[in-house]
């Protein structure tokens, strides 16, 4: 563990085996904008979080949940594993209390932001998410866009998950967003990592499906971040420069991301390093790789 990386189980707070960035959560020096909960909760077992002044969205990892908020309760149609294609997910709003039980055992993340705006709640079908295929040749991933301003009416957070093919990298270029310029918004920002064994590797039992995470300072503010990371694992962004997330040859890899910032606005800016910027330019003569979507 190091002040930005948090393996699986170092950031963990009763039935939660991540808890970053909220009141009950492992202390991180000057973390205010955004926050992450991960729980395993088998049948009969359940979470709940007391209405405070955040907004949240509960995302099914593995397994279907239902989620109550106040008195109404919502069925959220899971998926086998985040390599499965995407599941439903339940904006809550602000100020709500949220009690989430398993319909069939498995894995929930709940993502919140501080929030002063209310919105109402919203139950996003599978169905409805937008997936974007993102980049090109070797830096082709899929993105789930389920809680972009595009998609979600929010008051700070911007939400989504990256899937990335083993072998290829995401985010990359390297870019940042860490003040509010021209063409910049001051963001936040969580990855949440799983992994898997790609499909028809001839891979030994005990395989250990990995992968790395890049983190570096754009200015004279000290990170320096390269994680080797696994399912659970959560590697958080103050500032600075971050990528790649590469997934090594025969192992894919997932990241549930988390942004939100002081700005006006709420939206994704960003800039890419201009060392390595120009690779976008190669990706108009390359095909997205035939192994998206995942699911």
């Amino acid at each position: 563990m190091t002040e930005w990386f948090f393996p699986k189980g170092t950031a963990s707070a009763g039935r939660w085996h991540v808890s970053l960035g909220t009141p009950e959560s492992t202390p991180v020096n000057g973390w205010q904008y955004t926050g992450i909960r991960v729980a395993d909760l088998e049948l009969g077992a359940s979470v709940s979080l007391p209405a405070a002044a955040e907004e949240r969205i509960v995302i099914p990892l593995r397994g279907s949940f239902r989620v109550t908020t106040g008195d109404e309760s919502y069925e959220l149609a899971g998926r086998d594993s985040v390599f499965t294609g995407p599941a439903d997910v339940l904006y809550t709003g602000t100020n709500a209390d949220v009690r989430i039980e398993p319909i069939d055992g498995g894995r929930v993340a709940v993502a919140s932001a501080p929030a002063k705006n209310s919105y109402p709640v919203r139950h996003i079908r599978a169905s409805e998410i937008p997936v974007e295929l993102r980049g090109a040749g070797n830096c082709s991933r899929q993105v789930h866009n389920f809680g972009t301003p595009a998609a979600l009416e929010a008051d700070r957070f911007i939400v989504c998950e990256v899937l990335t093919p083993a072998g290829n990298w995401s985010s990359y270029p390297p870019h940042k967003h860490d003040e509010e310029t021209d063409g910049e918004t001051q963001l936040e920002e969580i990855y949440y990592f799983e992994t898997r064994l790609a499909t028809g590797m001839p891979a030994p039992s005990d395989a250990d499906p990995l992968g790395y995470q890049r983190v570096y300072a754009s200015d004279d503010r000290e990170i320096d971040v390269t994680a080797e990371v696994r399912t659970g694992d959560v590697v958080l962004v103050p500032f600075g420069w971050h990528g790649p997330a590469m997934a090594p040859p025969g192992y894919d890899l997932y990241y549930l991301n988390v942004m939100a910032g002081p700005g006006p606005v709420r939206q994704w800016l960003i800039s890419d390093d201009p060392a390595h910027g120009w690779i976008r330019r190669t990706w108009d003569d390359q095909q997205i790789d035939p192994r998206l979507p995942f699911g």
